[in-house]
């Protein structure tokens, strides 16, 4: 059965405002800073539609620009009848101190909506350490804000990486895979307290509910189990198409108040993708469920 929620599931009054904006199907701008847990690199989700957005860093080496998460929050959003206007600004192995440094001439401007993470070990020089997210959240919030007082802000808190966690001297070497994604989740909710931005994407909670529920494999070194998926790719860093479309259904169910089991079996992404429907049917549940959870 396809499900509806929208001021429930979000954190403040401007959230639950912008959700009935955009149930009534006004047009919104929608901004996605990150790097290439963003664009979907190892994936199909890298170049998947980039015609249905906007890449403001125009194309790369290859020529091409990127469509990633954002393309497929994009073909969500169409599906359930939303107008979204969506701009990607994404720089490989970078954090939100980088675009703030880099970027401003890109990002300072008035969006309606921005989503964006920093660095997949939270400081890349001293990982697990929270400070550099903290105050890089502040700064950015600090600048969108300046432009766009109303402005929704949405935290993306990304994933626990297996080669972090399984290789001797990493990390979070000897602790469960999920703790990773735990710690990550616990700096970015730090963050969004002290930055008061709109809220937190728990992505990175929603792959350990995947873990914890049987669905995906819990460990790619030793092989994937019969029967399960693999949430990472070739690097047990990057995502596979499984989990950057996990991380696109979390954001859209956040941004846009509307439950991730509305967009239903038939889901077009899911099935440009080639998912089989137990995967389909696997996915949505559990970014559902993540949401209902916290």
């Amino acid at each position: 059965m396809k499900r509806f929620f929208c001021a429930a599931m979000l954190l403040t009054a401007s959230a639950t405002t912008a959700c009935a904006d955009a149930v009534a199907g006004a047009p919104r701008t929608i901004l996605f800073i990150g790097n290439s847990f963003t664009f979907g690199a190892n994936s199909p989700a890298h170049y998947y539609k980039p015609e249905t957005v906007t890449d403001l860093n125009g194309p790369g080496a290859t020529g091409k620009t990127v469509g990633g998460v954002p393309a497929m929050f994009k073909a969500f959003t169409k599906q359930a009848g939303l107008d979204y206007t969506v701009s990607v600004e994404t720089v490989g192995g970078k954090g939100m101190d980088f675009h703030y440094a880099e970027k401003r001439a890109l990002i300072d401007k008035p969006w309606d909506v921005v989503v964006m993470h920093g660095y997949s070990t939270l400081d890349q020089a001293n990982p697990g350490n929270p400070a550099l997210l903290i105050q890089s959240a502040k700064q950015m919030t600090g600048m969108l804000r300046a432009r766009n007082p109303k402005s929704e802000i949405w935290l993306d808190a990304t994933w626990s990486r297996a080669d972090q966690t399984y290789p001797e001297g990493k990390p979070w070497h000897g602790k469960p895979i999920q703790q990773m994604g735990r710690d990550i989740a616990a700096a970015y909710y730090q963050a969004a307290k002290d930055a008061k931005v709109t809220g937190v994407v728990p992505v990175g909670l929603a792959w350990n509910r995947a873990f914890d529920t049987g669905f995906a494999d819990d460990n790619p070194y030793d092989g994937i189990a019969a029967g399960k998926i693999d949430l990472w790719s070739y690097d047990h860093y990057h995502a596979s198409i499984f989990g950057y479309y996990l991380e696109a259904l979390m954001v859209f169910g956040k941004v846009t108040g509307k439950d991730p089991l509305s967009l239903g079996d038939k889901e077009s992404v899911a099935e440009d993708m080639g998912f089989a429907a137990r995967e389909t049917h696997a996915l949505q549940p559990i970014a559902h469920d993540q949401m209902q959870s916290r």
